[in-house]
C-alpha cells in the first residue's frame, strides 16, 4: 500500500499586474498515482525561493506560468518510496518540485543527489545553488572583476548579492567593495562577510553616505540586484568605461517600475550594461559548485548565516515566499515545509 496518496499543491489562480493578493493562488489536493518502474514518492522538506519567480506568473501571452499550472520552484525532498535504480528510500535528492508537500516523479526528473555541508541539509538551493552559480557568473564573467576596481553591488544582502560581494573581494582582490542594503543589520552583516562599506538604503542620506564612500574614486563595477531609484542613481557615480551586470530589478516585479532619469550617463559614459541568467551557466554549474565548496573549506565564502530558514506548513508557503518583496529576510529565503 502506498505511504501517501494525495499531494497538497499551490496553483496559479489569477496572474497578478500589482503585487500579490489572496487572489494570486489557490491550494489543491490532488490525487498521487501509485509508483512505476523508474519513480519516487518524495516529501519536500525545503524549497527555494527566489524574485524571478515573480517574473514566472505575470500577465501577459510570455508568462511562462499560466493561471491552473502550479507554482515552479527549486527544493530539496526525502525519498519515502522508490521503483528506482538510482535512489533508494531515505536519500536527499534536489529537483524542480514546486510548492508541493508530496510528489511522486521518474528519476530523471530529479536533478541531483541533494548537495550537504555541515547544518545545511538544503544547501543545493542556497551556498551550492542557483543562486550562487549566478553571483559567480556575473561577478566572475560579466564584471571581469581586478584588483584595480571598486565595486558596488545593490542587494547585497540577499542570496546573490552576499556571494558577490565576497566574490569580488575575498576571490578577485577588489580595491574597494561597497553593499547596498536595507537596515543596520543588514550592513553589519556585510561588513563581516569583507565588504569594506555598506550603506543603507533605508536613510533618507544614503545617497550623501555613498558619496563619502566612493570619494573621488567613483564606481568601476555594478552589479545590479534591484534596479530603480538605485540603479539610476549608481549610474551616476560609475567611471567612464564602468561595468554593469544586470542581474534583476526587484524593485520593479510587482509593477512598480520607476523611470530613469539618467539613463543617459550609459551612452556619455560609454558604459557597458549586460543582461544574464543563471541559464547562461548552468552546463558549468558542477565545475563552480566544486571551486564554492573550495572556497567555502579555504573561508573565502562564509555560508554559517548565509540563509534566512522559515518553517512553514503548507498552507503558508505563498506567504513565506512574499518575504522577498517586504525586506524580512537576509541571504537566501529558504522554506522549510513543516510535516
Amino acid at each position: 500500500m502506498a505511504l501517501r496518496n494525495s499531494q497538497r499543491i499551490w496553483i496559479l489562480n489569477k496572474a497578478p499586474t500589482g503585487p500579490i493578493t489572496s487572489e494570486t493562488f489557490r491550494l489543491e489536493t490532488r490525487p498521487l498515482p501509485a509508483l512505476t518502474a523508474g519513480q519516487l514518492l518524495v516529501q519536500v522538506q525545503y524549497i527555494s525561493n527566489d524574485p524571478v519567480q515573480r517574473t514566472f506568473i505575470s500577465a501577459g501571452p510570455n508568462a511562462i506560468i499560466k493561471p491552473g499550472s502550479p507554482l515552479r520552484s527549486s527544493g530539496v525532498a526525502k525519498v519515502l518510496e522508490s521503483q528506482s535504480q538510482k535512489y533508494k528510500v531515505g536519500d536527499r535528492v534536489f529537483g524542480p518540485f514546486g510548492w508541493t508537500d508530496f510528489s511522486v516523479v521518474d528519476d530523471s526528473f530529479v536533478t541531483a543527489p541533494a548537495a550537504e555541508l555541515p547544518g545545511k541539509p538544503y544547501a543545493s538551493i542556497s551556498p551550492l545553488g542557483m543562486t550562487s552559480l549566478t553571483a559567480y557568473g556575473g561577478a566572475i564573467d560579466v564584471l571581469d572583476v581586478k584588483p584595480e576596481h571598486t565595486v558596488i553591488v545593490s542587494g547585497a544582502a540577499g542570496a546573490v548579492g552576499q556571494v558577490v560581494v565576497q566574490l569580488a573581494k575575498n576571490v578577485k582582490g577588489a580595491k574597494k567593495v561597497i553593499g547596498i542594503a536595507g537596515g543596520p543589520e543588514k550592513v553589519a552583516y556585510l561588513k563581516s562577510i569583507g565588504a569594506d562599506a555598506a550603506v543603507d538604503y533605508k536613510d533618507p542620506n544614503w545617497k550623501d553616505h555613498l558619496a563619502a564612500i566612493v570619494g573621488k574614486d567613483g564606481i568601476d563595477r555594478f552589479f545590479d540586484n534591484v534596479g530603480g531609484d538605485i540603479f539610476d542613481h549608481i549610474l551616476t557615480v560609475l567611471n567612464i568605461h564602468g561595468r554593469i551586470a544586470l542581474c534583476g530589478q526587484i524593485a520593479g516585479y510587482n509593477g512598480q517600475y520607476t523611470p530613469f532619469p539618467h539613463f543617459v550617463e550609459i551612452a556619455s559614459k560609454r558604459i557597458t550594461l549586460q543582461g544574464f541568467t543563471v541559464g547562461d551557466y548552468i552546463t558549468r554549474w558542477a565545475e563552480v559548485s566544486k571551486e564554492l565548496r573550495k572556497l567555502i573549506d579555504e573561508g573565502k565564502l562564509k555560508v554559517d548565516n548565509a540563509e534566512t530558514v522559515v518553517p512553514t506548513k503548507i498552507e503558508d508557503v505563498p506567504t513565506t515566499w512574499t518575504r522577498l518583496f517586504e525586506g524580512k529576510s537576509r541571504g537566501k529565503l529558504i522554506t522549510q515545509l513543516e510535516a
